[in-house]
């Protein structure tokens, strides 16, 4: 066991979540931020370096030369990873090159701009056996996970139905006209993809009702809306679902809901009872029964299975959110990693794949033919 070393394509300065994704990688001691490649300027990467204290020269004008002179060190110095924070256009060429010279990845999501991209990546990591995160942070969760354990377990008994929703207001106004940069690359196609506030933030919720029912969405029907001035791409949106199992399901998405701030919600329907989660209050997953009364779990409390006490860092009533569960992610890929270094095996690694990285691009492309085909189902796969 060693700490780690991650090298971070993206996330210089005035970067959002290049910043969310240092912090909870180094929450739990686990991994060092060593080198970087932090923008497609390079005179910008050197001073962002320079800002996280970083040594010059491992301070990189352009991913291509991190990987390549990373690559070159001794294995005792060079970067274990890459973490890679950019706007989605500037996924899959760091990652590919990254595990085609012997590097883990971590990327954000969504994964790829194409299915087609994301197969590949997925083959890569097959043939390399190299180790992919993807960062849907919402499963890092202690109550999240907690959740997911029940409906294993068969506590619920079969699922019937599911609701999500992830409501945002940020895009309610045409905020890109004004120079912003987070709005400005998600409206453009070039950058964002096929979706817009269904790749940004519907994936999490398409991500969040796969994990926690442990079902996949076999079939879906889109409608997707397009309020903002001028935009091309989906800012709001309202799909059915059907899983594997036959229950059915909703899921709404908006950047455009005025007021909302980061609303992300589930409730899960079984047989024998039914849980409900939300991002803006997470210590807390409340369950109901058709034979005793309402439970409420939450973390590091009484009755949690084992997952969401791994995953529970502080003393029960003391808050834990969004950084903590982003932080998880990590640390399960370093946990994974450092048993991989060490020639052991981890039977079911508890962050996403590469393989859910597929689904989620499929996922997008899916819910945009149904759009277009005034709102027909499409099967996933």
């Amino acid at each position: 066991m060693r700490k780690l070393r991650m090298g971070m394509i993206g996330g210089g300065i005035d970067s959002f979540i290049g910043d969310v994704h240092r912090k909870a990688a180094c929450l739990d001691g686990m991994i060092d931020q060593v080198c970087g490649a932090f923008s497609s300027s390079a005179e910008k990467s050197k001073r962002s370096g320079a800002a996280l204290f970083l040594p010059e020269d491992r301070c990189y004008g352009t991913f291509e030369e991190m990987i390549l002179k990373e690559k070159e060190l001794p294995e005792a110095e060079r970067m274990d990873f890459v973490s890679i924070v950019t706007p989605n256009h500037m996924h899959f060429a760091p990652a590919k090159m990254a595990l085609e010279n012997g590097f883990h990845v971590v990327c954000d999501k969504p994964m790829t701009l194409t299915v087609e991209e994301g197969k590949a990546l997925e083959e890569l990591v097959v043939k390399t056996g190299l180790l992919f995160a993807l960062t849907h942070n919402y499963p890092g969760n202690p109550m999240v996970k907690q959740a997911r354990a029940m409906v294993a377990n068969n506590e619920l008994g079969k699922i019937r139905k599911v609701q999500v929703h992830y409501l945002q207001g940020w895009l309610a106004t045409s905020v890109e006209k004004t120079g912003q940069k987070q709005a400005s690359w998600r409206v453009d196609p070039s950058k964002s993809g096929a979706g817009g506030a269904l790749g940004d933030i519907g994936t999490h919720a398409e991500n969040l009702v796969e994990y926690i029912t442990g079902l996949k969405i076999e079939e879906i029907a889109a409608d997707l809306g397009r309020f903002g001035d001028g935009r091309v791409l989906d800012d709001d949106g309202n799909i059915l679902l059907r899983l594997e199992n036959g229950a059915k399901g909703t899921m709404s998405f908006s950047q455009i809901a005025t007021g909302e701030e980061n609303n992300l919600a589930i409730k899960v329907y079984g047989e024998k009872g039914s849980l409900e989660w939300s991002q803006e209050n997470p210590n807390r997953l409340t369950t109901k029964w058709l034979d005793k009364p309402m439970m409420v779990y939450t973390p590091n409390g009484k009755s949690l299975h084992k997952d969401a006490l791994l995953a529970s860092r502080i003393p029960a009533g003391h808050p834990e959110g969004y950084l903590e569960a982003f932080a998880n992610v990590y640390k399960n890929f370093a946990t994974h990693l450092n048993a991989k270094l060490a020639n052991n095996e981890i039977e079911t690694p508890d962050y996403p794949t590469v393989s859910d990285g597929v689904r989620g691009v499929n996922f997008i492309h899916a819910a945009v033919e149904s759009d277009k085909n005034n709102s027909a189902w499409i099967k996933l796969y």
